[in-house]
């Protein structure tokens, strides 16, 4: 009888271990920063070298006469018309001078300005935070294609249907930008002090990617770290520069506030290339495996966005995020060829 007990435990002690190397091996597969996975779009990227050309944007223009925005809409934290939802400025008028300051508006040194205080408009009812943030609009003000949908305004991944690529304005693509953080939220709960979004990708209801930068009040540097939310599923947290703890000591390799640094995230093939650029310093490369995560499905399309998400809705209502972008561009193959 001891001898059965024994065969048995020590076959379930067997099946154990085997679980455990193939839950790692998996995990090891879905993120990486292995060079010899980068595409080209990624590895060609110079060490150390900011993107965009920030001596050419000029301080007595408005946003979009220093940034293309007619591909682009506006959500403010503001409610104007009454409507219980945030307002949002469309292409057209947000690539025609529109500024609104404090909210948005050219700075001194001719960045694009993004301001969001922790209490404010949102979007919707399931929304918890406000943002100052662009919305991706492949249809270039053409009011004639619903914003929302598999529509030329809208793009997909390479996993989905024919079908579906066919009526969409795009496959897959990469978002560019430079920016400095110059402000976090200082107050309210200390789990969401200091926390705010400056990239996504959108999905129809969820986000293969949320890029954070958060720097915490007793800390001098911040940390860069990214969510890939499964479609209907978990959220899986990638680090890149320290961490998303609210407890974090100062990430020794992290970025200041107003330190200018560049992101780039890619798809392609239904991998995430996520690149961290700081300047005179060795670039940051994560991949992440997102064929299994559920966004090849056929209702599922997607749109870039950018500026400051806040991820505090507490603390004083005069607190607020800030961010100055430098650089930002969307492309997509065969989009505007």
């Amino acid at each position: 009888m001891r001898s059965t007990l024994k065969s048995i435990l020590y076959t379930i002690q067997l099946l154990l271990l085997i679980t455990v190397v193939i839950c790692s091996a998996t995990a090891m597969a879905e993120v990486s920063d292995s060079p010899s996975t980068l595409p080209e779009s990624h590895s060609s990227l110079p060490d150390g070298m900011l993107l965009g050309e920030a001596n050419r944007l000029g301080a007595d223009k408005p946003p979009s006469d220093n940034f293309d925005l007619l591909d682009w809409s506006l959500t403010l934290p503001t409610d104007l018309n009454k409507d219980l939802k945030a307002d949002t400025i469309y292409e057209k008028p947000l690539s025609s001078g529109f500024e609104l300051k404090p909210l948005f508006y050219t700075a001194d040194d001719g960045g694009m300005v993004f301001a969001c205080p922790n209490v404010g408009a949102k979007t919707s009812k399931n929304t918890k935070y406000a943002r100052t943030e662009l919305r991706e609009m492949l249809r270039r003000g053409n009011m004639r294609v619903k914003t929302q949908g598999i529509t030329k305004n809208n793009w997909v991944f390479a996993g989905a249907h024919g079908s579906v690529k066919g009526k969409a304005a795009a496959v897959e693509g990469n978002l560019e930008a430079t920016l400095a953080v110059n402000r976090v939220s200082i107050t309210g709960d200390e789990k969401m002090v200091g926390r705010v979004i400056i990239g996504q990708i959108h999905a129809t209801d969820d986000e293969p990617i949320r890029l954070y930068y958060r720097k915490l009040p007793n800390n001098q540097f911040g940390s860069i770290y990214f969510a890939h939310e499964e479609n209907d599923g978990d959220d899986t947290w990638v680090n890149l520069i320290g961490s998303r703890s609210h407890t974090l000591p100062d990430p020794t390799d992290g970025i200041r506030l107003n330190e200018k640094f560049s992101y780039k995230i890619s798809v392609e093939n239904n991998v995430l290339f996520v690149t961290l650029i700081r300047q005179s310093k060795p670039n940051i490369t994560k991949t992440f495996d997102m064929t299994d995560s559920g966004y090849g499905k056929s209702n599922q399309y997607m749109y870039f966005k950018a500026g400051v998400y806040n991820q505090n809705n507490g603390g004083d209502p005069r607190d607020y995020v800030q961010a100055t972008f430098y650089h930002l561009k969307n492309q997509h193959p065969g989009y505007r060829d």
